[in-house]
């Protein structure tokens, strides 16, 4: 998909692999030869002791024009295996987050099917569908392995947009909430063998608390993502009764955003 790439593409996605900085993951020079090799790169140059960066952008560029060359480095730096044996959990999320900021120019994105990096033509998110800063990368059919329990919360993401879009705003946050408890506790059966308690028994608070504790979530979701079960716990009328002010259109907004970034660190920590 990315044959003909723009220089300056190629030169972000490098910067982005050679790290350092703000950025999330250094790679040395050997680091980066192996990336290609990772990648499925065969008769990779060696590193003659250039700059890395411009080095990695001459290897790009060299091979930009083949068949899934470019592609095939993009879905290794967004691919969770690339950062197992440098105990950074939450780095395959992160650079996902980087690379779409590059792509979107060309007119791709990073997207997790099943917790294994893709590259696919971007959509461009709907109006009313959530805030322009966190963008959901991930279909519920690739997060959710039970196509049944996929349809469900599918569904709900549906209806959330529709009350947002026609101001019921409180059973919006309600649905949101509802599937926030879905997809945690799909991930609870599928990544956790022997859990402590019956999956009956586990509240939203815990499941929030475990995704966090096991690398799932980022600290910034696990963080909103109290204040999405605060609002969720509306659906008691008595729980309106003592927050006093109704949920509102601001309300919504600061909530999209913490379901969009939990729905993509969930994606991106599956196991492959």
């Amino acid at each position: 998909m990315l044959e003909n790439a723009d220089d300056n593409t190629l030169d972000e996605i490098a910067r982005i692999a050679c790290g350092g900085g703000d950025l999330p993951v250094y790679r040395s020079a050997p680091d980066l030869e192996k990336l290609l090799q990772q990648a499925g790169w065969s008769n990779v140059p060696r590193f003659r002791g250039e700059s890395r960066r411009r080095w990695l952008t001459e290897q790009l560029r060299a091979r930009r024009n083949q068949p899934e060359a470019i592609d095939s480095i993009v879905r290794r730096l967004a691919d969770r295996r690339e950062y197992v044996h440098r105990n950074e959990p939450l780095a395959a999320a992160e650079v996902t987050e980087l690379l779409n900021t590059v792509l979107v120019v060309e007119g791709f994105e990073v997207t997790h099917a099943l917790g294994k990096p893709a590259i696919r033509k971007y959509a461009e998110p709907k109006q009313h569908q959530e805030t322009p800063d966190v963008v959901l990368h991930v279909n519920m059919a690739d997060l959710i392995r039970d196509p049944e329990l996929a349809a469900v919360l599918e569904h709900r993401l549906a209806e959330a947009r529709t009350c947002d879009r026609n101001g019921a705003y409180t059973s919006a946050i309600i649905m949101l909430g509802s599937l926030l408890e879905g997809v945690l506790l799909d991930a609870l059966k599928a990544r956790v063998p022997n859990p402590t308690k019956p999956l009956d028994k586990w509240m939203l608070h815990d499941l929030i608390d475990l995704a966090h504790r096991e690398h799932w979530i980022q600290a910034d979701v696990y963080r909103f993502a109290a204040t999405v079960r605060h609002y969720r716990n509306l659906v008691h009328p008595n729980a309106q009764v003592t927050l006093g002010d109704l949920p509102d259109q601001d309300t919504i907004k600061m909530c999209w955003p913490v379901i969009n970034a939990a729905l993509n660190d969930l994606a991106a920590s599956a196991m492959p």
